[in-house]
C-alpha cells in the first residue's frame, strides 16, 4: 500500500509532542511491511532518520517552472531531496504562481516549527501540496493535525484517493475552550473532508463527535505509544536520593493546556510538609515567567528549577533524575510523556483529564484541579519506598507493552477499511 503523508515535524528537529507521534507512527506502519510512505514536511533539515518512509522536502518542490541544471539543483537541495524528484514535480506544475514569494527554483521557503505567520505557511503548504499529488503515486492520504488538513484535503480533490487525517488535537484543548474561530473552520474543514478520522483518545474522540458534529461511525481512537529506549538513553544511571532531597518534575510546554500553576500550587502544600524535596519545570511557554512569580511569591522558590526547553538525550537525563514525574494537564488529548517517564523508571502522576489515563493502570490520576490530591500523591511516592518502587517496576513492565507496532497494525487496518480492500 502506498500512502502519501503530510506532516509539520520530524525528529530530531522537535518542536512538539508531534514530530515524535509522527516518527512512530510512520515506524508502526513501516513494520507492517508492506507500506510505502511517502512523508511531506515544510523543511526537512537533511539528518531525518528515512528508514521508514520517503520525505519530500516541501520547501523543494517548484510551483513556478525555472530553466535549472541537475547540478544546480544537486548543489542547492541535493542534502534534503533527490534532485530527480525536483524534476519529476516540475514536469507536474498547475498553474502559474509566480506572482508568490518563490525562490530560484521556484519553491517557496518555509521558516520552519510555528513561526507567526503560521497561517500563510499552512496555505502555501497546502498550495505545494497539489504538484505533489499530481506526481506521486499512492492509495490513501493520511493528514496529521490541522496544519497539514487543507494539504491533505487539496490532494484528496486532485487525485480523489480517500483521506484519513489524524487528530492530535484540537483547539478545544489548546485554548481552554476559549476557541480560535480561524482554527476551528480549518480543522472542522479538514474533519468534513476525512473519509477516515484517527484520534489519539477516546477523549478526543468524544470531543470530535461533539464539538465538530462528525459522524461517530469514521471516527476512531489510535492511542499513541512509546519506542524502547535506546541503549544511550537506557544506560543512562538513575542517581540514588536516598537520604537526599526527592526530585519533582514536571516537564512540557509552560502554557495553560497543561495546568502548571496546579503543579506549583501542589508543590507549595508539599513543602509545606516536607523540605526534602525539590521541584523541576522543564520547559518552555508563555505562562513561564508566571509561574516564575508564582513560585516566588508562595516563597518556594529555593525549591523550583526552571531549566528551559529540552530536547533528545537532556529530556531522559532529566526523567532518569526524577523521584515523580507529574503531568497535571487541563485537556491533554494523549500525552506520551508519561509512559517516557515510566519507561525510565520514574513513577507518574497524570489527570484524570489525559488521553493516555485510558491505557494506563500503574500510575497515580488524578483531577487536575485537585491539588490537595496531587500534592498527597507527590508526598506519598517520595516518603513511601515500597509505592515508588511498585509504581517504578511495574510502571516500566505496562509501558514495554505498548509499542508502535501495535499502533501501526490498526492504522493499517483502518486504512483497508477506508479502502474498502477490508470488510
Amino acid at each position: 500500500m502506498k500512502v502519501l503523508m503530510f506532516g509539520w515535524e520530524y525528529p530530531p528537529h522537535v518542536f512538539g509532542g508531534l514530530a515524535t507521534a509522527n516518527y512512530g507512527i510512520s515506524q508502526g506502519l513501516h513494520a507492517q511491511g508492506d507500506m510505502d510512505i511517502t512523508l511531506c514536511l515544510p523543511k526537512p533539515f537533511g539528518d531525518e532518520d528515512r528508514s521508514a518512509c520517503q520525505i519530500v522536502a516541501m520547501n523543494a518542490v517548484p510551483i513556478a517552472w525555472r530553466d535549472v541544471s541537475y547540478d544546480y539543483v544537486r548543489d542547492r537541495v541535493g542534502n534534503i531531496m533527490d534532485p530527480d524528484l525536483y524534476f519529476r514535480l516540475r514536469d507536474h506544475l498547475y498553474a502559474d504562481f509566480n506572482y508568490m514569494h518563490v525562490n530560484d527554483l521556484g519553491a517557496m521557503e518555509f521558516a520552519g516549527g510555528y513561526p507567526g505567520n503560521l497561517h500563510e505557511e499552512i496555505n502555501n503548504y497546502s498550495i505545494i501540496a497539489g504538484v505533489v499529488a499530481r506526481t506521486m503515486q499512492f492509495d490513501i492520504i493520511h493528514a496529521h493535525d490541522w496544519l497539514t488538513y487543507p494539504a491533505g484535503i487539496h490532494a484528496k480533490q486532485v487525485s480523489g484517493k480517500p483521506l484519513c487525517i489524524h487528530v492530535h488535537a484540537t483547539d478545544f484543548d489548546r485554548s481552554r475552550g476559549k476557541v480560535n474561530p480561524t482554527v476551528y473552520s480549518i480543522e472542522k474543514n479538514g474533519m468534513d473532508n476525512a473519509d477516515c478520522i484517527m484520534c489519539v483518545s477516546e477523549l478526543t474522540r468524544q470531543t470530535v463527535i461533539n464539538q465538530y458534529h462528525q459522524d461517530p461511525r469514521k471516527c476512531f481512537t489510535v492511542h499513541n505509544a512509546v519506542y524502547p529506549l535506546p541503549e544511550e538513553y537506557d544506560s543512562i544511571p538513575r542517581p540514588d536520593h536516598t537520604g537526599k532531597d526527592k526530585v519533582v518534575t514536571f516537564l512540557g510546554r509552560i502554557t495553560m493546556q497543561k495546568g502548571p500553576e496546579y503543579f506549583v500550587e501542589a508543590a507549595n502544600m508539599v513543602i509545606r510538609r516536607t523540605r526534602n524535596v525539590r521541584f523541576c519545570m522543564a520547559g518552555s511557554g508563555d505562562m513561564m515567567d508566571a509561574m516564575i512569580y508564582l513560585a516566588a511569591e508562595r516563597g518556594i522558590a529555593d525549591r523550583f528549577h526552571f531549566p528551559g526547553f529540552m530536547r533528545g538525550k537532556q529530556v531522559y537525563e532529566c526523567l532518569k533524575d526524577s523521584d515523580v514525574y507529574v503531568m497535571p494537564s487541563v485537556s491533554e488529548p494523549f500525552g506520551i510523556s508519561p509512559l517516557e517517564a515510566m519507561q525510565c523508571g520514574t513513577p507518574s502522576i497524570i489527570s484524570k483529564q489525559s488521553g493516555c489515563a485510558e491505557i494506563l493502570n500503574n500510575c497515580i490520576k488524578v483531577d487536575y484541579w485537585d491539588i490537595h490530591a496531587l500534592a498527597d500523591a507527590i508526598y506519598s511516592i517520595c516518603a513511601n519506598d515500597s509505592l515508588f518502587t511498585y509504581l517504578k517496576e511495574e510502571g516500566k513492565k505496562e509501558v514495554d507493552q505498548i509499542t508502535w507496532e501495535k499502533v501501526g497494525a490498526w492504522i493499517a487496518t483502518l486504512y483497508k477499511r477506508t479502502l474498502g480492500w477490508e470488510a
